[in-house]
């Protein structure tokens, strides 16, 4: 898939994206539930002193991720050049340090292998040039370091409800095995044991109205979300 070389690296999301961002249900439904989800898909007795929040937002997952993973510090960054005024008041009651950087995530001025985990929760459809991405999330990243990834696919992103009340870069969409694959040409370790594809509510087109009423949940469906615990290698030579 290629970008085109005029894209811009941000799309400003409507007002009504802006609202839902700053709901319970964001929180809870969206935040939380994929958290919870990566959480179980983790290598066990790790420590993540420095955390890389990719697409902060508001800032909503400070606290989330302090909670889970105890970090030293959190560097949240976003291409929004508004972040200060929006995730200023999370990062000051966030548990642990909170470090506030704008800019673009296909060219980041961060060292290279500075942290041990990036999290990077429904940002990545956002996101234009997302193999240059890629490439300074492993860059950043220190050996044995991993990339939490939870996305919604292109199957999600095209449908109706979405186009109406959000923004994305439409021509960047990708299904589940196309990200999974990728993640995996930029060389980190992404076996299937460490991949999930919840079919949450809020990603169905009914919005899960066909369950609730007592239909099955299809076992046979293209993807949704798509979930990966991605870990850059101990020997950069297996990229």
């Amino acid at each position: 898939m290629t970008t085109p070389a005029t894209a811009s690296p941000f799309v400003e999301e409507t007002r009504f994206g802006n609202w839902f961002l700053r709901t319970a249900t964001w929180r809870v439904h969206v935040l939380r539930r994929a958290l919870a989800d990566l959480a179980r898909l983790l290598p066990p007795d790790r420590r993540y002193d420095e955390i890389l929040d990719v697409g902060c937002g508001f800032g909503h997952s400070f606290a989330e991720l302090s909670a889970l993973l105890s970090p030293r510090r959190i560097v949240g960054f976003d291409a929004d050049p508004g972040l200060e005024q929006r995730a200023v008041d999370n990062a000051r009651i966030a548990p642990c340090e909170v470090e506030l950087a704008a800019g673009n995530a296909a060219r980041m001025d961060f060292a290279d292998g500075r942290f041990d985990l990036i999290f990077c929760h429904q940002t990545f459809h956002h996101i234009v040039e997302q193999e240059e991405a890629l490439a300074e999330f492993y860059r950043v990243l220190k050996p044995g370091g991993v990339l939490l990834f939870a996305e919604s696919t292109k199957r999600y992103i095209h449908s109706l409800p979405i186009r109406l009340l959000f923004r994305h870069p439409m021509e960047v969409q990708r299904t589940a095995e196309e990200y999974v694959a990728m993640i995996r040409r930029a060389g980190f370790d992404l076996p299937d044991a460490r991949l999930s594809y919840p079919f949450l509510w809020w990603s169905r087109p009914d919005l899960g109205f066909l369950e609730w009423i007592g239909c099955k949940v299809p076992e046979v469906r293209e993807e949704t979300l798509v979930n990966g615990v991605a870990i850059k290698p101990l020997n950069e030579e297996t990229r």
